[in-house]
């Protein structure tokens, strides 16, 4: 909040006089805290912990990161999920699909939508969980294919991916708390101006008050030259 009032109306106020002000008004942050179940599975097959909680990167298309995350609607079983890569240089979202069955073809599907969209992409880290998708002998040849070296989270650490699980709890707190979705299309509508608004219009203090495409902007202009 800070940073938007800030850059918005070119003010230089301290984050104490905004709490403060927000106090006043009643204004607070929400804190999601979310349980994750995991089920059982043989893997086909599990990489290592290469990242080791390496959460940075000294250029973009470095260190990729991704998972899955589900969203329930109002009134129906269906269930909305969301696929989604991030890249650790600048917390951008390079990639993401939706669909309404959590399968490997989802998963596959972003990765080579993150693949088309950035075909400059060499030798990047490629950290997941260890989720079926990501332990596929599929999946794992498409990596081999794209020269990616293959990342994986130790069992039951999520704090190991903890960027990307990052990127979905501000998502869950900043949009889908603050409203009701009653069918999959309104929720998709919703999913994809907020990864819009998060990209180019969404202020990060952990990127010196850029946000994530004015980092990569920079950063890629600087490699150009």
């Amino acid at each position: 909040m800070t940073l938007f009032i800030n850059r918005t109306y070119e003010l230089n106020y301290n984050i104490k006089r905004i709490r403060r002000h927000m106090r006043d008004l009643g204004v607070s942050s929400a804190i999601r805290r979310k349980k994750k179940n995991y089920l059982r599975y043989k893997p086909e097959q599990v990489g290592e912990n290469i990242l080791n909680r390496e959460f940075t990167a000294s250029k973009p298309n470095e260190k990729w990161l991704t998972d899955v995350t589900e969203y329930k609607i109002i009134g129906s079983t269906k269930k909305l999920y969301l696929s989604a890569i991030l890249d650790l240089y600048d917390n951008s979202i390079v990639a993401y699909r939706m669909g309404i069955s959590n399968n490997n073809d989802l998963v596959f599907k972003t990765f080579d939508d993150a693949i088309k969209a950035h075909p400059e992409s060499k030798k990047i880290l490629f950290h997941s969980d260890r989720g079926f998708q990501y332990t596929n002998r599929t999946f794992k040849k498409k990596l081999d294919n794209a020269k990616f070296r293959q990342s994986m989270s130790r069992v039951g650490r999520c704090i190991d991916n903890g960027p990307m699980e990052a990127f979905f709890g501000i998502m869950e707190v900043e949009m889908y708390k603050l409203n009701k979705f009653y069918s999959i299309d309104q929720l998709k509508m919703a999913i994809e101006e907020y990864i819009t608004f998060y990209n180019n219009q969404r202020y990060q203090p952990v990127l010196k008050g850029l946000t994530p495409m004015e980092l990569r902007n920079q950063a890629l202009t600087l490699i150009q030259y």
